[in-house]
């Protein structure tokens, strides 16, 4: 029957119906739209102490000390976690700073590095950036090897963060 009607007959049905079929939002799917993520005020830890120190490997580097203050770990309601990390170079230099990382989109931020009279100077730059690199950079092996799996967070407390600095996954 519809095999011998003219073909601009179904045209305008077509139309009708892809309109309503992608035009139209549903009003229960926009209820549960996840909200943009946004990131909480951060305060700064106190400056590492010796005794809080936990090294940690990155990759085949040996002739540096990677440490990661465990006093200063936190997880925020925002989902990052934020750190105090340590490098030491072979000459006794230290390279202090406090960082944040997002498991969820792989990136880090840091807000602020550690100064030789034990206070903090706030980061210049306040992005967040993508974790690049290989194993042999500390946020690559902090972000795969012990803070994060694929994308998502694995630690829920910062006593897991110490945990598994301390003891592997």
């Amino acid at each position: 029957m519809f095999a011998r009607l003219p073909a601009y007959v179904f045209l305008p049905l077509l139309a009708l119906l892809s309109f309503s079929a992608f035009g139209a939002s549903d009003p229960f799917d926009d209820e549960f739209d996840e909200k943009p993520w946004s990131e909480i005020e951060v305060q700064l830890p106190a400056f590492p102490k010796e005794e809080d120190l936990i090294p940690f490997r990155v990759g085949a580097v040996r002739d540096r000390q990677f440490l990661v203050d465990g006093a200063s770990i936190s997880i925020g309601s925002d989902d990052v976690i934020r750190f105090t990390v340590v490098v030491i170079s072979p000459a006794g230099a230290r390279n202090i700073s406090y960082e944040g990382m997002r498991c969820a989109t792989g990136e880090r931020r840091l807000y602020a590095f550690g100064r030789s009279d034990r206070t903090w100077s706030k980061a210049r730059g306040n992005n967040w950036t993508k974790i690049r690199g290989d194993g042999n950079q500390y946020p690559v092996a902090l972000f795969v090897d012990y803070f994060c799996s694929i994308g998502e967070r694995t630690i829920m407390t910062p006593g897991d963060a110490v945990r598994v600095l301390r003891y592997g996954r």
